[in-house]
């Protein structure tokens, strides 16, 4: 019987696995912008292909003359060739498909990415295809053959190419898939851009044979004079040494590994300078391996609860923050650069926050890294949203896999915050356990950090609201979406709003607010003025500073951001409009509500 159990276990993970269609992949290489890598970054040739002809024919799939292949018979005038790379339009990488070319605008399907770049393989040196996201389905070939498939459209993930790599020119085939899939994470139903493309950089990775793959260095929760962590080596036959400098703490250590290359790491340390907002100190870390140098800059801080209060390296703080959606100032596209994120993270500063949650789903790394280096903490959050299929064990893996993915990549970042796993799931016992195994792995990961998840109010009796969800048990804080005097009132409401919670833990906002279309001006009682949302933000802060325990804000939204959900001629325009600034860059009156606001604060705490 026992056999049986085993069995049957192993068959229904590789069916996860299968389902889940992320095969081909190898563990994530993290930090990779301390590696030795050769952009892929650039124009790529595409091909348009709503039908997937390219891949699938009605007589065999798929086609063994595919897309993939990347076959050009220009010089062969017999050979009917119905397909030609060469000739095709380009997308830049990375980038999305929908503002690259206004016919793609609405755009769900499948487009092919075609990249030729010519290599030489090298002695003693592995070499990894590295995507930081392609969304939502990416399949890749390399040199007519696939290699790998990746599902989630916003964390990275890459392949091992070692040997199969040409000398002189190879041909690299994506073919990405934006489509929206009811038993997908997210699925069908979203509030933001359905972007389509190789949103992210491209590398080539190269490393040593044995190399360093991952590791974990952070402050001890029970001991802050310690660091604690683990080290993963790759290709070890046998036990390896591996040496930990870190200068500025005169601290260098040498620790062995086992012979599956793993070993833990436990170093006191003294005098540390903490990461804070007001000053957010990073520590050069240097990892030595047989002569590979992996450098990384990390900073060290506590997070934690004590009642109602959160502690940042046991001290009361107020998360002053706002929403944030990945889109460009200007042309609201996808943002890839570590410019466009720090036009929106500079914005955030100038509001006076210390804080950002990132919604709804994993942004790019250097989004992360930025706030850091700016002193701005971090809620991450992965697309479980609204209405998942939480019964399908596919959806499950598939949620799993994206949460994993996102931890493993920003573990070693001082200023996430909080790992977030679902906004606004309507409530039922499959969405309970669906969520409570994603804390669960949560917290197996990474303990450092606190775990939320933004769920819903309810009124109990008029002018009465909580939160009644059993999840509040299960996670950190009491964290939720409230729209009074939006989608619930209007903003006089706010004025005869009270709240009380039964769990006693920090109560922390994580929506509000109201929408205005900049230069639209009337009278405060008329939706989408400035002057409606500006009452709006006056009336709700009153509100929020009568709620016991609050500990922290994010209203929604910093930046006006596409959506096809918001169809209002001349107001909404397929934007949502509930930011205080334009998508243009422009500040709304109500930005200098919150503005004041978290300035006020800061005065009062000195």
């Amino acid at each position: 019987m026992k056999k049986r159990v085993i069995l049957f276990s192993l068959v229904f993970f590789n069916l996860l696995q299968f389902v889940s269609g992320n095969d081909g992949l190898y563990p994530q290489i993290i930090n990779i912008q301390n590696r030795e890598q050769i952009s892929l970054n650039g124009l790529w040739r595409t091909i348009v292909d709503p039908l997937e002809d390219g891949y699938y024919d009605y007589r065999l799939e798929p086609k063994k003359e595919g897309y993939f292949k990347d076959i050009d018979y220009s010089n062969n005038r017999t050979f009917l060739q119905e397909y030609n790379f060469e000739t095709e339009k380009t997308l830049y990488v990375p980038g999305d498909w929908n503002t690259q070319r206004p016919q793609l605008y609405y755009y769900e399907g499948t487009v092919w990415y075609r990249k030729h770049f010519d290599y030489t393989p090298k002695t003693n040196k592995r070499a990894f295809l590295y995507f930081g996201a392609v969304n939502y389905e990416g399949i890749v070939y390399l040199n007519g053959e696939k290699i790998g498939q990746h599902i989630g459209g916003f964390t990275p993930f890459n392949i091992e190419v070692t040997g199969l790599l040409k000398q002189g020119k190879n041909s690299l085939v994506v073919k990405a898939d934006n489509k929206r899939k009811a038993e997908a994470v997210p699925t069908v139903n979203t509030d933001w851009w359905n972007f389509g493309g190789i949103t992210r950089h491209v590398y080539l990775v190269e490393t040593p044979n044995t190399f360093i793959r991952d590791y974990y260095i952070q402050l001890d929760k029970a001991n802050p004079k310690e660091l604690f962590g683990w080290i993963q080596i790759d290709g070890a036959q046998s036990s390896q040494q591996v040496n930990i400098d870190i200068p500025e703490l005169k601290i260098n250590k040498t620790i062995n590994t086992n012979a599956q290359g793993y070993a833990e790491l436990r170093i006191p340390a003294k005098n540390l300078v903490l990461w804070t907002p007001e000053n957010p100190k990073l520590y050069e870390i240097n990892l030595l391996l047989n002569g590979e140098r992996i450098s990384d800059q990390i900073g060290f801080r506590t997070i934690s609860t004590q009642g109602t209060d959160i502690l940042l390296n046991g001290k009361k703080v107020f998360l002053r923050g706002v929403c944030i959606h990945e889109e460009t100032a200007g042309n609201s596209a996808r943002a890839v650069n570590e410019s466009d994120a720090l036009t929106l993270l500079n914005w955030a500063k100038e509001m006076g926050c210390n804080f950002v949650r990132l919604a709804h789903y994993p942004h790019n790394e250097n989004m992360v890294r930025a706030a850091e280096r700016m002193g701005l903490m971090v809620w991450s959050e992965i697309p479980v949203y609204w209405t998942i299929h939480w019964n399908n064990p596919a959806t499950y893996a598939n949620a799993e896999s994206q949460l994993v993915d996102m931890i493993t990549r920003d573990k070693n970042r001082a200023n996430v915050v909080i790992w977030s796993v679902a906004n606004e799931t309507p409530l039922s016992d499959e969405r309970l356990n669906f969520l409570s195994r994603l804390v669960d792995k949560t917290r197996e990961m990474d303990n450092t950090r606190l775990v939320a998840a933004a769920m819903e109010k309810e009124e109990i009796r008029p002018g009465v609201m909580t939160v009644h969800d059993p999840l509040s048990e299960k996670i950190d804080l009491i964290s939720f979406n409230q729209y009074v005097g939006w989608y619930d009132g209007t903003w006089e409401k706010c004025d005869r709003v009270n709240w009380q919670f039964d769990v006693k833990k920090p109560v922390f906002i994580s929506e509000f607010g109201g929408g205005a279309l900049i230069g639209h001006h009337g009278d405060r009682n008329h939706y989408f003025t400035e002057e409606y949302q500006e009452e709006l933000y006056i009336r709700t802060i009153n509100m929020l500073e009568r709620i016991p325990g609050l500990s922290g804000t994010t209203p929604w939204i910093l930046k006006d951001f596409r959506s096809s959900r918001r169809h209002v001629p001349d107001i909404q325009d397929e934007f949502n409009r509930k930011g205080l600034i334009s998508d243009k860059g422009e500040r709304k009156k109500a930005f200098y509500i919150m503005q004041k606001w978290y300035f006020d604060m800061i005065q009062r705490s000195k």
